[in-house]
């Protein structure tokens, strides 16, 4: 899964038609060149591979408002629409993807109806909790894990890992659940 991929689809859907600028500004401001690999170079590539893969159309140049060279505009199609939501819903209930694509992920939450969210999230939280009694499952009733050496600090770091995960994806549902947030079909 590409995080770039997702954000410049969302950027694009939200906006109806852009140019790269305002795309490229937009992640800016949602932090994503922090934590993604969301770069200006990487988000003209996107733009221009998703056009001819058919993601987005590429609309007539408009002159540029601050005088400068002409923009083009892109706009989401119908297939880019369904790669988006794929890519969304993915990310979401994903036991682990890449903190990249989920952060991507949850900045664009609000793209889904609010059942559809916590029903992704659900998942994620319950294959989370079965990868957790996966590792426990295989160990010892007495298990030392300080004492494993190296193998007990990778050990503890799965369970921690899961724990903590699946933590942050239960306060997830239950903000949502709460009505936090406008998600797709609410006024």
């Amino acid at each position: 899964m590409s995080t770039v991929r997702l954000l410049v689809l969302g950027a694009v859907r939200r906006r109806g038609r852009a140019h790269g600028y305002q795309v490229r500004s937009d992640l800016e401001s949602w932090g994503a060149h922090e934590w993604a690999t969301a770069t200006s170079g990487s988000v003209y590539h996107a733009l221009k591979a998703m056009t001819g893969q058919d993601l987005l159309v590429l609309h007539e140049t408009v002159p540029s408002e601050a005088g400068g060279p002409p923009r083009m505009e892109y706009e989401i199609t119908a297939k880019g629409e369904q790669s988006y939501f794929t890519l969304l819903r993915k990310a979401l209930a994903s036991r682990d993807p890449r903190l990249d694509m989920l952060a991507a992920a949850v900045g664009l939450i609000e793209d889904l109806t609010r059942a559809e969210a916590i029903g992704l999230l659900r998942r994620r939280a319950e294959a989370m909790r079965q990868w957790q009694a996966s590792i426990t499952a295989h160990l010892p009733p007495d298990a030392d894990l300080d004492g494993w050496g190296p193998v007990g600090e990778v050990v503890g770091l799965w369970l921690h890992t899961a724990g903590h995960r699946v933590e942050w994806t239960d306060r997830l549902i239950r903000r949502l659940e709460d009505g936090a947030y406008r998600m797709a079909g609410e006024d």
